[in-house]
C-alpha cells in the first residue's frame, strides 16, 4: 500500500505540472490580448508563444537545480518544490492583471510566471523519473516508471477537457476572453496544492536513504562529467522521441487544421481520442518490458519510425476524414509508444544514486529544449516554405540517429545501477 502511494504520489505531480504547461498553449488565443498592447491579433499571439518558448529556455536550468536538490537532499524534497514553483507561476498568471491596467508590468509578469513554469516542468522530468524508478520493485519497476507519461498524456487531456467545457458548455467567446481564461489556470493551482498535499505523505525512496555518496559536495556538474557515456545516451536516446512525441501530441492539432483540413472541433476530438488510447498503451509497454527487456522497444520504436514517419505523415497530410486521420495517428503513437513508456526507467538505471536525478533530468532538459520544443516551429517553417515534407524526413532523421543509439547501448534491465545501490560497494563496482 505504502508503494501504491508513493507511486501515487510521485507521478500526479506530473498530470499537473503538464496540465499547466499545455493550458498555457490551448488558451493563449483567449489571454494574449490581456498582457500584450491593443493591435493586431497576430502580434499577440507571436508575443504569448515568443513567451512560451521562454520556458523551454529555461527547462534545463530546471534539471540542474532540481536534479541538485533531489540528489543532495532527497527525491521527496524536490517534487514538493518542483510542484509548489508550478503552482506559483499558474496562480501568478491566474491574477496579473492586464496590459490596460499596469502596463508593460503584465507582460513582465506573464515571463516571469513563465520562467517558473519552466524552472519547474524541467526539474519534474528527472526527479520523477528518479522516484518513480526507485521506489519500484525491479520486477515490475519498467511498469511502474511508465505511470510519468500515463500522468503526463493525461494533464494534456484535462487541459484540452477544460478547454472543451468552457467553450462549449460554460462560456460565451466573450466571457472567455474578458475573464474565463483565468479559470484553467486557477484550476492548475489549486489541483498543484492537492499534489503537494499527496508528495508531502510519500515514503523517499530506498536507494537515497542507503546512499552513502557525499550528498553536500559542490562538484556534481565534474561528477556527472565523469559519465560522459551515460550522458550522450541521454541526449541521444531522447532526440528522436522527444521530436516523434511532440509532433504527434502537442504540434498534430495545427497539423490536422491546417494541412489535413478538419475543423477545429474535429481536430479537438481526434487528439483527445487518440491520446486517450496513447495513455492507456504506456503501462503495458512498460510491463512488457519487464518482461523482453527494454532495448527491444526501443529498438521497435526506432526501425518502425525511421521506415514508417514520411509515409504516415504524408499519408496523414492526405487524409479524407476524421476518422482516417484517428487511425494513421494511432499507428504513429503505437510506434511511440516503445520510446515514451520506457525511456524514463532507462535513463535512471544508468547512473548511480549520487547523480541519478541529475544525470537524468539535465541532458534530457537539454534534448527537449533542442529538438521536442523546436518541433512545432521547424515543422510551421517547411510548411511555410512549401517544402512540408521536408519536416517529414527531418523527424525520420531524428529518430534515425537514436536508432543508433539503441543498437549501441546496453540492456539496462539486466546491468541496472539501481540494483546496484543495494550492493556492496565493491560488488556494485563491477556492475
Amino acid at each position: 500500500m505504502n508503494r501504491l502511494r508513493s507511486i501515487v504520489g510521485g507521478s500526479i505531480g506530473n498530470l499537473v505540472e503538464w496540465y499547466d504547461w499545455y493550458v498555457y498553449a490551448a488558451f493563449a488565443l483567449y489571454f494574449a490580448h490581456a498582457f500584450f498592447p491593443q493591435g493586431d491579433q497576430t502580434a499577440q499571439l507571436l508575443n504569448a508563444a515568443a513567451v512560451f518558448a521562454v520556458g523551454f529556455l529555461v527547462r534545463p536550468l530546471g534539471g540542474w537545480l532540481f536534479g541538485r536538490i533531489a540528489d543532495r537532499r532527497g527525491r521527496r524534497r524536490a517534487l514538493s518544490m518542483s510542484v509548489t514553483l508550478m503552482c506559483a507561476g499558474s496562480l501568478l498568471i491566474a491574477v496579473t492583471p492586464g496590459y490596460d491596467t499596469i502596463g508593460v508590468a503584465a507582460p513582465a509578469l506573464l515571463v516571469l510566471a513563465r520562467l517558473l513554469q519552466g524552472l519547474s516542468v524541467g526539474g519534474e522530468y528527472g526527479t520523477s523519473a528518479t522516484y518513480l524508478a526507485e521506489i519500484a520493485t525491479r520486477e515490475h519497476r519498467g511498469f511502474y516508471a511508465s505511470f510519468q507519461y500515463v500522468t503526463l498524456i493525461m494533464g494534456q487531456l484535462l487541459a484540452l477537457a477544460v478547454l472543451l467545457v468552457l467553450q462549449f458548455l460554460l462560456l460565451t467567446p466573450a466571457q472567455l476572453e474578458a475573464w474565463g481564461w483565468r479559470i484553467p489556470f486557477v484550476i492548475g493551482a489549486g489541483c498543484a496544492v492537492i499534489a503537494l498535499w499527496l508528495r508531502r505523505g510519500i515514503d523517499e525512496t530506498g536507494s537515497f536513504t542507503a546512499s552513502r555518496a557525499p550528498k553536500d559536495e559542490a562538484g556534481a556538474l565534474r561528477t556527472l562529467a565523469a559519465h560522459p557515456r551515460e550522458v550522450l545516451i541521454v541526449v541521444g536516446l531522447t532526440m528522436g522521441g522527444t521530436v516523434a512525441f511532440y509532433t504527434y501530441t502537442t504540434y498534430m492539432q495545427k497539423f490536422l487544421v491546417n494541412t489535413v483540413g478538419l475543423t477545429r472541433g474535429e481536430s479537438s476530438i481526434v487528439s483527445a481520442a487518440t491520446l486517450l488510447i496513447y495513455m492507456c498503451l504506456q503501462p503495458l509497454c512498460g510491463a512488457l518490458s519487464d518482461r523482453i527487456g527494454r532495448r527491444p522497444l526501443l529498438l521497435g520504436f526506432g526501425v518502425l519510425g525511421t521506415l514508417l514517419t514520411v509515409p504516415l505523415l504524408t499519408a496523414l497530410g492526405r487524409a479524407a476524414s476524421a476518422t482516417e486521420a484517428f487511425w494513421l495517428i494511432m499507428a504513429a503513437l503505437v510506434i511511440v509508444s516503445g520510446y515514451s513508456s520506457i525511456n524514463a526507467v532507462v535513463k535512471a538505471e544508468l547512473f548511480p544514486v549520487g547523480i541519478r536525478a541529475l544525470g537524468v533530468g539535465l541532458p534530457y532538459a537539454l534534448a527537449v529544449s533542442l529538438f521536442g520544443g523546436t518541433a512545432e516551429y521547424i515543422a510551421l517553417w517547411f510548411k511555410s516554405i512549401g517544402r512540408e515534407s521536408g519536416f517529414y524526413w527531418y523527424v525520420t532523421g531524428c529518430i534515425a540517429c537514436s536508432l543508433a543509439v539503441y543498437a549501441l547501448m546496453r540492456e539496462t534491465r539486466h546491468s541496472s545501477r539501481i540494483d546496484a545501490d543495494q550492493l556492496p560497494s565493491s560488488e556494485s563496482a563491477r556492475l
